[in-house]
């Protein structure tokens, strides 16, 4: 199922910030409650609900609560969609570049800087001297 680009534009959004790239990947590994994921956190369990928050409302985690214990989850859909999007830009990226370094070995050999900008490579030329630089000299020095 394709997703929308609003869709991965929030999931990005999310992932954007290291404590919610920090729960997700604890998520991988299982279920866990809100407070077993705040423990590595040395912040407020209200802070890392807000956190849980963003990251159920673009789709990457779910909840449920029993009793008193809310238990969170990866929902792996969205990081899918997310790691799809990934996979298809670098085989653009990775199409250019190879293309990139066939146009490359395939170039002519440079010239040398010296032989670029018209000086001997007998190293005794003296660099041209610009308008600019003309127009600085008096009528003493001409």
């Amino acid at each position: 199922m394709p997703y929308r680009e609003p869709d991965l534009d929030r999931v990005f959004q999310a992932l954007s910030d290291g404590t919610r790239r920090a729960i997700v990947a604890r998520l991988v590994r299982g279920p866990a409650s809100v407070k077993q994921l705040s423990e590595p956190f040395a912040m407020s369990l209200p802070s890392v609900m807000q956190h849980l928050q963003v990251l159920e409302s673009c789709g990457l985690v779910s909840s449920e609560k029993a009793g008193r214990v809310r238990t969170c989850r990866i929902d792996t859909g969205m990081l899918r969609a997310a790691e799809n999007w990934l996979a298809g830009q670098r085989t653009i990226w990775e199409s250019r570049l190879d293309r990139l370094g066939e146009v490359l070995t395939q170039a002519p050999e440079a010239p040398s800087s010296d032989t670029a900008s018209g000086t001997a490579s007998s190293g005794s030329a003296q660099p041209r001297r610009t308008s600019r630089s003309r127009s600085h000299i008096t009528e003493k020095e001409k």
